[in-house]
Parts: C-alpha cells; structure tokens; sequence
C-alpha cells in the first residue's frame, strides 16, 4: 500500500502521471527551519518527519504494515506491492545560502523574486520512503536560471495568487515557465517531485522487503 504523506497537488499529478497507484494521506508538521540548518538537511529532515507521521498515524489506526496490500492493482513494475509505504517529499529554493519556503504574503513572495531575478537558484526536493522498520532518504539538486524581472512583472505575477503556495513564489509549470530559459537537472524536482529518483527509492525497497522476505 503506497501512502502520499503530501496534499500538494503537484506531487499527486506527478506521482498519477509515473504510473504509481497510491492514496493521499497529508501530514501535518511543524516546517521551521532549524538554527543552523542547511537547504539540503532541512528538506531531507521534512520529508522524513513527514513519511514517518503518517505511517505512525495509520498503524496507531490498526493498519498492518506488515499484511495490508494496495485497494488497487499496481500499475507499473517495481512499485512496493505489499505492506504499508509512506512517500514524503518536501521542496525549497535556495540562493545565497538563504532558504526560500513559501511567502507569508505578498510582500515577501515579491522580495523573493527580486532575489531570483537574473540568477541561477537551486531547487532542492527531500524524498523519504518509510516502511517497517526502514526508512531510506535522499535528495535531488536542480539549478534554475530566470531572467532579470522587473518590478512591473514581479507585481503582476504575485497579483495572480500563484507563487503564495510556492517555494521560492514561483511555478515552473505556470506562468513563471516562461522566464526560466534553462533547466540544468531534473524538470520534475522543480515541480515538486523527482519522479525518477523516487521511482529507485521504490525499486530498492521493493528488493529490500523481497530479500527479507
């Protein structure tokens, strides 16, 4: 049973669009960046906070992380058939050594783009994969270069409502798309989730539980 500890909608898409048949369990943690806390520790410590919260919660409900298969066929090889799997993943922007989460208000989500403008960035997604007694954690890294923005199209663009839910207060699939002229690593980790680093985190719990098995 493959669990989505995520209600990002992007991540739902994402994870549908690779093939994967799943539920979507959201998690509910405390997202404060830690004194001292780098772009990298932060998203892989969310991502793993994330999947293990809602794996606790729903063995706390009685689900057998050991027996409880998926309410569906799977729908691509290598996906965990049996027993209980939380995905959690977690996404920032980093310039600078400064962690971009998502903007408070507008104010903020224009004082990010500023920050962007003309600039190559970092977009940094935490995967965790929690089963029984495992948990596998990793990362993936994406520079993203924008254009130099003015002041006139930072406006206009948070007028829109799209960066507020966003890390960094921008979407690559969205409007912003169209200011980013090179990509340099994975597409899908700016989105929201590395679809082919979690499709081997996948793989290898999958060999993992077969071996123990």
């Amino acid at each position: 049973m493959l669990i989505l500890a995520s209600a990002s909608p992007r991540r739902r898409e994402l994870l549908a669009q690779a093939g994967f048949e799943f539920e979507v369990r959201p998690a509910h943690v405390n997202e404060d960046v830690k004194l001292g806390e780098d772009a990298i520790a932060y998203v892989t410590r969310l991502a793993r906070e994330k999947a293990q919260a809602v794996f606790d919660a729903m063995s706390a409900e009685g689900i057998d992380p050991d027996s409880h298969p998926f309410r569906k066929e799977r729908a691509m090889d290598g996906a965990p058939s049996d027993g209980l799997v939380v995905l959690g993943a977690d996404t920032t922007v980093e310039v600078d050594g400064q962690i971009l989460a998502k903007p408070v208000d507008a104010a903020d989500a224009a004082r990010m783009l500023r920050l962007l403008s003309g600039r190559t960035h970092r977009v940094m997604t935490g995967v965790a994969v929690v089963t029984k007694g495992r948990a596998e954690v990793a990362a993936e890294v994406t520079g993203v270069r924008f254009v130099t923005l003015s002041d006139a199209e930072i406006e206009a663009y948070v007028a829109t409502g799209e960066p507020m839910d966003k890390a960094g207060a921008y979407a690559i699939q969205g409007r912003a798309g169209r200011w980013i002229p090179r990509v340099e690593g994975c597409y899908f980790n700016v989105v929201g989730l590395p679809l082919a680093l979690v499709t081997t985190i996948l793989e290898f719990v999958q060999a993992a539980t077969q071996r123990a098995g």
